[in-house]
C-alpha cells in the first residue's frame, strides 16, 4: 500500500488514525512524494511480484490531494516498467474532491475506487466532518454520482463505530439502495494514551502481535478506549443483522467482504482478508518520504524496515523481524482461540486488536471477540449450505429460495474446492475468482 501524501488530508474525521502521523515526520515536512522515490517505488514493485498481474493501491490522507498530473506520471511510470504485466491500480478516497476530469481519468485507466461513506447523513457526518466542522456527506455523495456518471467501478468502504453501529439495517439499506454493490465494513477499535504536561490525548499504538502478556507496547498501559469505538458486541450484532438481510435477498447482488471472505474459509480456500488469515507480514506500507513499515496500522518507529532510498522492496519484506512480524499472529493466539471452533475462520482478529489481558496471564485476546465468536456461529449453518451449493456446482444465491435455505446440508466434501485464478468466483459476483474472493489478502 502506497501512501504518496502521508497523512494529509482536506477532513478531520474524528476519529481517524493517520492524521496524528504529522508528528512522526519533520515540522517542516513536505507531504508528497518526490518523483525519484515514485519511480523506484513503481520500479521495484513490478519487479518483486513474480504473477503476471501486479496490483497497486494508493491511499492517504487523501491522495487526491496529490492533483491528477501526479497520478497520470504514475501511469506513464507503470507503463514504462511494466513490461508484460498487467497493472491495476485502487484508489481510496473520500471522494469530495473528484470532479468530471478526475473520473474520465479513473475510468479510462480502469481504477477501483474504495469511497469512504458511513450511511446516511446523520450517521455520516458524527465524525466525518472538515476541518472547519462542516459535514461531508453532501460532498461524499456528489463525488459518488460522478463516479456512476463515467462508469467507473468503485466500492463503499464504511468504518462501523459507535454511532452506526446502533443502526445496522439503516446502514446496510441506505448503502445498498443507493446502488452500491460491494461493500466493506471496517470496525473502529482505537485507544488513547492519556493526556501529559498539557498535551492533548493521542491514540496509542497498537499492540505488537509478539507482545507480552500485558498486551500492550510499553508505556501505553493506561491507555482507554476512545469513545468513538464500537464494542465488541455492537460488532457481532451489527454483522448479524445484517447478514440476515442480505442471505435472505441479496446474495449474488450485493457483495460484503466479510460474507464473501467467509464463504471462502467455509470452503476451505483459506482467508483473502488479512485480518482473518493465519499469519500476515506480507501487506506492507510505503509513505511518502520512502519510509516502508510493517503494516498499515504499524506506521510507528518500532515497525519501520527502513527506507526505498537505501534497501529493496523484495529485501524489506523478507527481512528477519517482518518474517517474526507476521508469524506472530499465529505463534501468540491464547488458549482461548486455540481451542474455539470457529478460530479457522477467526485467525483470532488482527494484532492490533489484541490487548484483552486475560486472568491466567496467557496471550492476550481480541477485544473484538465476542462479537466475531457471535457472528462465526450465527452464520455457520447458512455458509455451510452456500458452500455444498457451490460444491455441487450451483450458485450460491440459490440460498435464497426458501427450500434451500431450510434444507439441511449434506456432509462436507472431503476436498476443498480448488480454483484456478481465473475461473468465476464462486460467490456469484461475475468477476474472477482473483479479482473478487480469491484476491491478495487486503489491510483493514
Amino acid at each position: 500500500m502506497a501512501k504518496p501524501i502521508g497523512p494529509i488530508c482536506n477532513l478531520a474525521c474524528e476519529y481517524c488514525y493517520y492524521l496524528d502521523k504529522k508528528r512522526q515526520f519533520p515540522r517542516r515536512q513536505r507531504f508528497r512524494m518526490r518523483d525519484d522515490v515514485l519511480e523506484r517505488f513503481v520500479r521495484e514493485y513490478i519487479e518483486s511480484q513474480a504473477g503476471p498481474e501486479v496490483s497497486f493501491a494508493w491511499q492517504g490522507g487523501e491522495p487526491t490531494l496529490l492533483g491528477l498530473p501526479f497520478f497520470e506520471r504514475v501511469i506513464e511510470l507503470q507503463q514504462r516498467y511494466a513490461g508484460r504485466k498487467r497493472i491495476s491500480n485502487a484508489l481510496q478516497t473520500n471522494g469530495t474532491r473528484l470532479d468530471d476530469d478526475w473520473c474520465r481519468f479513473l475510468h479510462r485507466h480502469r481504477f477501483l475506487v474504495g469511497i469512504s461513506l458511513d450511511g446516511p447523513r446523520e450517521l455520516h457526518d458524527t465524525y466525518r466532518y472538515d476541518q472547519r466542522g462542516r459535514g461531508s456527506w453532501d460532498r461524499v455523495m456528489a463525488g459518488l454520482a460522478l463516479l456512476k456518471r463515467h462508469r467507473v467501478e468503485h466500492n463503499i468502504l464504511t468504518v462501523v463505530q459507535r454511532r452506526n453501529a446502533a443502526h445496522p439495517l439503516a446502514v446496510y439499506r441506505f448503502l445498498r439502495d443507493s446502488g452500491a454493490r460491494f461493500m466493506q465494513f471496517i470496525p473502529l477499535v482505537e485507544r488513547l494514551v492519556p493526556p501529559s504536561h498539557g498535551a492533548r490525548s493521542t491514540l496509542a499504538p497498537p499492540p505488537g502481535p509478539d507482545a507480552s502478556q500485558d498486551g500492550v507496547v510499553a508505556g501505553t498501559q493506561t491507555a482507554a478506549l476512545a469513545p468513538q469505538s464500537v464494542s465488541a458486541e455492537q460488532w457481532g450484532a451489527f454483522l448479524c443483522t445484517i447478514f440476515d438481510e442480505w442471505v435472505r435477498r441479496d446474495v449474488g447482488r450485493v457483495f460484503v467482504q466479510q460474507f464473501d471472505t467467509a464463504l471462502n474459509q467455509w470452503l476451505g480456500l483459506g482467508s483473502t482478508l488479512c485480518v482473518f488469515a493465519e499469519t500476515c507480514g506480507r501487506a506492507l506500507v510505503i509513505e511518502h518520504d520512502g519510509g516502508v513499515y510493517a503494516c498499515d496500522h504499524y506506521v510507528y518507529p518500532r515497525w519501520r524496515l527502513g527506507n526505498i532510498a537505501d534497501a529493496s522492496l523484495a529485501h524489506l519484506v523478507e527481512l528477519p523481524e517482518q518474517r517474526r512480524f507476521g508469524e506472530a499472529k499465529r505463534a501468540t493466539l491464547p488458549r482461548r482461540c486455540l481451542e474455539c471452533t470457529v478460530r479457522f475462520a477467526c485467525g483470532g482478529d488482527c494484532p492490533r486488536h489484541r490487548f484483552v489481558a486475560p486472568a491466567d496471564g496467557d496471550h492476550p485476546l481480541s477485544y473484538l471477540c465476542a462479537g466475531y465468536r457471535r457472528f462465526f456461529r450465527h452464520i455457520d449453518a447458512p455458509m455451510k449450505r452456500m458452500a455444498e451449493l457451490v460444491r455441487s456446482g450451483r450458485p450460491a444465491a440459490e440460498i435464497m429460495r426458501p427450500e434451500t435455505r431450510g434444507a439441511r446440508p449434506h456432509a462436507p466434501s472431503p476436498a476443498a474446492v480448488k480454483l484456478g485464478r481465473n475461473a468465476a468466483c464462486p460467490c456469484g459476483s461475475g468477476r474472477k475468482f482473483k479479482h473478487c474472493c480469491g484476491g491478495a489478502a487486503a489491510s483493514a
